[in-house]
């Protein structure tokens, strides 16, 4: 029973020390063509630290002109709750002051 406890410690021990670690590797990603609408807005400087960091800022553009702050409000939480976004729960009505005054039904006309 000894000698199948040693033989098993071994070929694990060698499995382990045989086993080849990958290279780090890198990419390369294009610049983002589309930047975020500056902004007076508190919410501006937010977004900046909150939405860019995980998407383009192009995913704005690609929101109806005529969403609501009820559908900013949702875009939001949604990116906090579901994509686990690090967002402060402080900084979220800025936030999405900033996307429906910028992307949404309350821009100047």
């Amino acid at each position: 029973m000894n000698l199948r406890i040693a033989v098993v410690s071994a070929s694990l021990l060698l499995g382990v020390e045989g086993v080849a670690t990958a290279a780090p590797k890198s990419i390369t990603l294009p610049p983002d063509g589309v930047q975020l609408k500056a902004s007076s807005l508190p919410g501006y400087a937010k977004a900046q630290q909150n939405c860019v960091v995980c998407h383009s800022a192009e995913y704005m553009l690609y929101q109806p002109p005529t969403a609501p702050r009820a559908y900013w409000d949702a875009m939001v939480k949604r990116m906090k709750v579901v994509f686990n976004g690090p967002i402060n729960e402080a900084d979220m009505p800025d936030i999405v002051d900033y996307l429906v005054k910028t992307y949404g039904n309350e821009q100047p006309k």
